[in-house]
């Protein structure tokens, strides 16, 4: 076999691994997200402001916010079930260290501190969450898409061939409905004075770098002979235009239907696909093409994977919509906050309820055919991901509460706390001229150039993969470049925010 047929033999014919797994996984990284939060916090209590070295703010990000995960996902892997109970101990260790040794004038009981929580009120404008979350899609996903390629990467946590649940089939959903959080349509950008035509032609013009590409990556692609797993999407077929169509057929529907009601559309679309799945030939189509012997001749068949599965995308994207738009609900109390995280847990809870009965009755997860089962699966486990993420947000605004005037990157800003004097007030949040805390954060580096993010993790991919033989690496080797792949695409975006460069032009 040439080295081009043993790197796809190397991501092909896996079977994904348990939703406990992928649970426990999902877990690390706002526990990562809380305890650099606590580590600012304690740093404010014992040097009386924050950290402000754009150097030490990267290092620190990178080792308590990066570097875990990778870890988690390569030689820490067979004892990831131990990793959050770790992490968990570490933080409260922290919170007691912050909680003790709090200066003696901002001290109160820990039952007042509590009320003034309760009643403590946070900017609608910024809900931090949604930007953690679709930068940590991002940034796992760029973790895995060249981990897979070494042998440190467990093969279970690659994609599945047809059916299972691999950590790289939840990403792609993820990505899907972490670009749904914030749509024009979630945004209000759509402008209501304007003609639905004149909207969905912004629409349209705004794919059109995805659609380049996605042209570009097929080119180079092939022209490379670069290895690839082709039941993944197809031939020509690749994640760009999945997100490009999707986009542009989300518009199409939302001009049509309302979007306060786009959780109807969302499970008409995924029970339709399913029925039609299992009444005509479309699975076979799907799994073996149109001659039951896996032709690839003809671009339907070519590329019927990722033409048919934009269906189950589309259905991802429609909930996450709905997500969103209740997002924007002016919820501008810790104690409105609370509220969506509990019904946000009743609705996690019914999606993993019918997720079983939709395995057991229409079929298992298969990432491939995007089907009903996937779709309950993906918005079951983003959901999740968020709701983590908005709890690590107001614990960190607990703790802000015991150490007057400190503050944390990427968390919620406290308007107005109870028992505060004005001078405090303006203390406790430091903010530029955006609004945004003032010293430097990964987070808000990637937020600011996504795509370019993204983009260039596929190009370095790319590079890594034709100058190293990456199935015969040593741990030690491939954990350093793994490293180095992730850092030198962090200190760009470090470097583009710095100079505060965005790149983006349509």
């Amino acid at each position: 076999m040439s080295q081009k047929q043993l790197k796809e033999a190397f991501i092909s014919n896996l079977n994904g691994t348990s939703l406990v797994e992928i649970s426990l996984g999902l877990s690390l990284a706002p526990l990562c997200l809380l305890c650099r939060g606590l580590l600012l916090i304690l740093y404010h209590l014992h040097y009386g402001k924050p950290l402000s070295s754009r150097k030490y703010s990267l290092l620190l990000d990178f080792l308590v916010l990066v570097s875990p995960l990778l870890f988690c996902c390569t030689v820490l892997s067979p004892v990831l079930f131990l990793m959050p109970t770790i992490i968990v101990a570490f933080c409260a260790g922290i919170f007691s260290v912050i909680y003790l040794q709090r200066k003696p004038e901002t001290r109160a009981p820990f039952r007042q501190v509590v009320k003034d929580f309760q009643k403590t009120s946070l900017d609608p404008e910024y809900i931090p969450a949604i930007t953690v979350f679709r930068v940590y899609v991002n940034v796992l996903t760029c973790i895995s898409i060249l981990a897979v390629d070494f042998p440190q990467y467990p093969r279970r946590y690659a994609k599945a061939e047809t059916y299972g649940t691999g950590v790289m089939d939840l990403g792609v959903g993820a990505f899907i409905f972490g670009n749904a959080l914030v749509c024009p349509e979630v945004r209000q950008k759509a402008c209501a004075t304007q003609s639905t035509f004149s909207n969905l032609a912004r629409q349209f013009f705004s794919i059109w770098p995805l659609i380049f590409l996605g042209a570009g990556r097929l080119l180079s692609v092939k022209s490379l002979e670069y290895h690839e797993h082709t039941s993944e999407y197809g031939v020509h077929w690749n994640f760009f235009f999945t997100l490009a169509f999707v986009r542009l057929a989300a518009s199409l529907l939302l001009a049509v239907f309302p979007k306060e009601k786009s959780w109807i559309v969302a499970i008409n679309l995924a029970v339709l696909y399913q029925l039609i799945l299992n009444t005509t030939s479309l699975k076979m189509f799907i799994l073996h093409g149109s001659d039951g012997s896996d032709t690839r001749v003809g671009f339907l068949n070519a590329n019927r994977e990722g033409l048919l599965s934009l269906f189950g995308y589309l259905a991802i994207y429609m909930a996450s919509v709905q997500v969103g738009l209740c997002l924007l609900k002016c919820r501008n109390s810790v104690q409105g906050w609370t509220e969506a995280v509990g019904f946000s847990l009743l609705t996690i809870l019914t999606l993993f309820l019918f997720l079983p009965v939709s395995q057991a009755y229409a079929e298992p997860v298969s990432r491939r055919m995007a089907n009903l089962s996937y779709c309950l699966w993906v918005v079951a486990h983003c959901l999740t991901l968020f709701t983590c993420f908005v709890v690590t947000d107001l614990t960190l605004v607990f703790t802000k509460l015991l150490v007057k005037g400190s503050s944390v990157p990427c968390c919620w800003d406290v308007v107005k706390a109870p028992r505060i004097s004005k001078k405090q007030e303006r203390e406790a949040v430091p903010v530029g001229k955006e609004g945004k805390l003032s010293h430097f954060c990964l987070i808000s580096a990637i937020n600011r150039n996504q795509l370019l993010f993204f983009l260039l993790a596929n190009v370095l991919t790319g590079t890594v993969n034709i100058l190293i033989d990456t199935m015969h690496s040593k741990t030690a080797f491939t954990l350093c470049i793994l490293h180095l792949y992730m850092f030198f695409n962090c200190l760009i975006m470090h470097l583009l925010h710095a100079k505060n460069i965005v790149l983006k032009f349509w």
